[in-house]
């Protein structure tokens, strides 16, 4: 068991800034117990790691991490919540995101460094509901994962490594509900894992490239990739069936599609994504007469 202390120059908030990589309320992999206190796994360079999250105010975040993996995570526990964002030049101008950046001063954009552990649950959740994805990732994890270290939660489990992922066998991915080509998309991206995580220390446009060189890895993966693991606040989940819509509303009163989105986003660059966590977070909702927004099927806030 390690411990630390982390007393961040900007405010943070643990459990918003966290919110975006917990896939549903029952994500073996995140728990928010009623202490207050956030719990993760995770699967670092030296091995599985447990740990455990709480705040005594937005400017002190205690942590408290197990397993062999444990000295990785608390080294990377700065980065994770925030610690490399930076939101210097965002300036927003509409009402709604001026008062949702004012009413939540602690939404960081995390940077896991963890790039598989990103984009497997993100292949999962193509072109399916939420509620399948989340299905998908809690049966496989149930099934492949070991559990996690220390005096975790029941039921907390630890990502599987690569070499887990890719001898899944077919007749496991379809009890999962997972179909041939999303799985297809897993196990070539574990094949190439070592190349994938190379993308933590690459600019933002090359680290997108290096994502989409997968077959079956297209521009909302990689943005989903690159907003958990690589900490950028300016991707843009182009392509998503929910998104524009909700930014459309949000920003604009009506609909829009994906160009719609981006020239309403144009203005906030390089905090585009920020931009999208604020309304996420702003209590924003769609007209009763609108399209049923699900966008939190995949983006727990």
């Amino acid at each position: 068991m390690l411990e630390t202390v982390w007393r961040p120059r900007l405010p943070v908030d643990v459990g918003r800034t966290l919110g975006s990589l917990r896939r549903g309320s029952g994500d073996p992999t995140h728990r928010t117990t009623p202490d207050g206190a956030t719990w993760r796994t995770t699967r670092t360079e030296t091995g599985p790691a447990t740990y455990r999250l709480t705040q005594r105010g937005l400017h002190e975040v205690h942590c408290t991490a197990w397993g062999s993996g444990a000295e990785a995570a608390i080294a990377g526990m700065a980065d994770l919540l925030g610690g490399r964002d930076d939101p210097t030049g965002f300036v927003p101008d509409h009402p709604l995101l001026r008062e949702a950046n004012s009413r939540n001063p602690g939404i960081r954009i995390p940077r896991t460094g963890r790039v598989l552990e990103a984009l497997v649950p993100a292949v999962l959740e193509q072109k399916v509901t939420g509620k399948e994805a989340r299905s998908a990732w809690r049966w496989l994890l149930r099934r492949y994962a070991e559990p996690a270290p220390g005096p975790a939660p029941d039921g907390m489990r630890v990502p599987p490594p690569a070499e887990v992922w890719r001898r899944v066998p077919s007749w496991d991915w379809h009890r999962a509900g997972v179909d041939p080509r999303r799985s297809r998309t897993v196990v070539m991206s574990a094949q190439v894992v070592g190349r994938l995580e190379e993308a933590v220390g690459m600019a933002p446009d090359d680290a997108t490239r290096r994502l989409r060189a997968v077959p079956g890895v297209g521009v909302w993966t990689a943005a989903e990739v690159a907003q958990r693991a690589l900490g950028d606040g300016d991707a843009v989940s182009f392509g998503d069936y929910h998104l524009a819509t909700f930014v459309g509303w949000a920003l604009a009163g009506r609909p829009v599609d994906d160009d719609g989105m981006a020239e309403l986003l144009e203005p906030y660059r390089p905090h585009r994504y920020r931009a999208i966590r604020l309304l996420e977070c702003s209590g924003f909702a769609l007209p009763r007469f609108g399209p049923r927004m699900t966008i939190q099927d995949h983006r727990a806030i």
